[in-house]
């Protein structure tokens, strides 16, 4: 009977661990977790956006105008490992602050900041939504970064 209850009772607990709801908490470690990754410019980086994340760039233009360029995921992973060879060379990182967290669905999460990058004194507009699959993995399922600089030339 001892066995029996000792067996119940890890059952249960392994049931709460993986089915249990996600917490902002959860959602702003992952993130802090995928900033890590692409300041350290490892080859995981990739790993933390979803097959089918949808990337937005604004470029804010030095005439006051914002020009939105979109593009999948496939594309800026692409472009993400050409970036990742230069910014390894000149030491590139952003800076993130006034990191907010807002659940909009669920296991899925809006976290907003401000980054800064590395060697300059502005700060830009950056959001992710960030979404638990069912099997417990973290995707980012949506990007939002400011840029003064376009790189994204002719995304869709």
């Amino acid at each position: 009977m001892k066995k029996i209850i000792i067996i119940l009772a890890l059952l249960l607990s392994t049931y709460n661990v993986v089915f249990a709801q996600s917490t902002p908490k959860d959602a702003l470690a992952f993130y802090k977790d995928y900033i890590n990754a692409a300041n350290t410019y490892s080859p995981t980086v990739i790993t933390y956006f979803s097959p089918s994340a949808r990337i937005i760039r604004q470029v804010l233009k030095k005439d006051g105008t914002i020009v939105t360029r979109e593009t999948n995921t496939a594309r800026y992973i692409s472009e993400m490992k050409k970036g990742q060879v230069i910014a390894r060379l000149r030491k590139y990182k952003n800076y993130y602050t006034n990191l907010q967290v807002k659940q909009v669905g669920n296991d899925t999460y809006k976290i907003t900041s401000y980054r800064q990058p590395s060697g300059e004194s502005y700060k830009l507009k950056n959001y992710v939504v960030v979404k638990k699959q069912p099997n417990g993995r973290w995707y980012i399922i949506e990007e939002m970064m400011q840029s003064k600089v376009q790189l994204l030339i002719n995304a869709q």
